[in-house]
């Protein structure tokens, strides 16, 4: 037995320094205040104190670090989008991934694997090829393939797809990558506390008090806190907290489930992705396949998980691998998508002074947390948008001037 086993065994006192502080006090005032302990809510808090010296910041988190979305989700990357306004976005999150885990020092499990969005109809490939060419305009690697390369690269696929939706071609991203999602939010956290940051876990926000159209403090179960600067990074529950400063969003919240199966040996070295079929999956690190499906078709802010879940991703994973007939799946979960009508993001300054927001990131909010932090730290500290969000400002939506993510988005691994 290792060494070092034995010395956390037998310790009475854990042996080694946290990966971050508790403090179990607040201060009766910080110069920012940032709601939310996921991937988001970190990375900026992170950027803020590195990139412009901002470092007098509490992280209010009301249950533990990652516990959110950023626990929740399938921990994909990739930036083929369908708009120029989302393609430069996400691919400019995807060039800071793959130098995070050094800049972190923590390993993220980075891994580039290469995705396919597949196409079932000649419309579909359309689309596909829309997608293809502004990704390349903007100098993004993608391209359309043939059924006859994608069952050369992912021999085990059934291009019939059980006779129901067979494939016509895919849109293949060589970029496309996956990561481990809860290291993402510990690295940040780690390196947001290294720089002097307050995350405070168990700290329900209860209110926000504005005076004059601004920001001046915030309620918490554990006290009120002055701040002239609050960022709200909590996806699906961003409707509760821009209710207490009064501001209206078009934001609605959908339940989205995921499964993983028993790990195997690796055998799936892409990620794919059917619109047509409602579902994509990935195989990590550990051999599990994970998997998921679109939207549950209803507005709830619930993270059950259900069986007719279950049953309808079984079926249709079995369409285009039929290999996977004795395969269990070994857990399934929910968790919650804050949607906008264009399936872009609501990010940056708003009508209420000091109050920014990092919100309506439906299904692929993961994808973008390196750029969002860095974004949305510049866009506090010099109180106002970051020439990359913004197209994606709250006011888009009474100044008709949508990003339409629809194509890119609505099985937004």
């Amino acid at each position: 037995m290792p060494y070092r086993l034995l010395k956390f065994g037998f310790s009475k006192h854990y042996p080694e320094q946290r990966m971050f502080r508790s403090p179990t006090v607040l201060k009766g005032e910080y110069d920012t205040v940032v709601i939310g302990g996921g991937g988001h809510g970190l990375a900026a808090a992170y950027y803020l104190a590195r990139d412009h010296g901002v470092t007098d910041v509490a992280v209010l988190e009301k249950g533990y670090i990652g516990s959110g979305g950023t626990g929740r989700n399938t921990a994909i990357v990739r930036s083929n989008y369908l708009t120029p306004e989302g393609a430069k976005f996400y691919d400019a999150s995807l060039q800071l991934f793959r130098d995070l885990s050094r800049d972190l020092n923590l390993n993220l499990f980075y891994s580039e694997r290469g995705h396919f969005t597949l196409a079932h109809s000649p419309a579909s490939l359309r689309t596909q090829r829309w997608r293809a060419e502004t990704n390349k305009h903007l100098g993004i690697e993608s391209e359309i393939v043939g059924p006859e390369f994608i069952k050369e690269t992912v021999p085990e696929i059934d291009l019939n797809c059980g006779g129901q939706a067979p494939i016509h071609g895919a849109l293949f991203h060589p970029p496309g990558a996956i990561a481990r999602h809860d290291a993402v939010a510990w690295g940040y956290a780690r390196g947001a506390d290294g720089l002097g940051v307050e995350i405070h876990q168990q700290t329900p926000v209860t209110g926000i008090e504005v005076e004059d159209g601004r920001v001046v403090g915030v309620h918490t179960d554990k006290g009120f806190i002055k701040t002239r600067r609050v960022l709200s990074a909590v996806a699906g529950w961003t409707t509760h907290i821009t209710k207490m400063v009064g501001l209206r969003t078009p934001l609605v919240i959908h339940p989205l489930q995921a499964a993983v199966t028993e790990p195997l040996k690796p055998w799936l070295n892409h990620i794919v992705v059917s619109a047509g079929l409602h579902l994509y999956v990935s195989q990590s690190s550990r051999g599990e396949l994970v998997t998921g499906a679109s939207l549950d078709p209803y507005e709830l802010i619930s993270t059950r998980s259900t069986l007719d879940f279950a049953e309808s991703l079984s079926g249709h994973l079995l369409d285009l691998f039929p290999c996977l007939a004795d395969v269990k799946l070994l857990r399934q979960w929910g968790g919650l998508s804050d949607m906008t009508p264009d399936f872009s993001p609501i990010m940056g300054t708003t009508d209420v002074q000091g109050f920014y927001i990092d919100a309506g990131w439906g299904t692929w909010g993961f994808k973008a947390t390196p750029i969002s932090g860095k974004t949305m730290a510049f866009t506090v500290a010099e109180e106002r948008d970051h020439e990359l969000i913004r197209p994606f400002r709250l006011s888009r939506f009474r100044e008709f001037r949508l990003v339409g993510e629809k194509g890119a988005a609505s099985v937004g691994h």
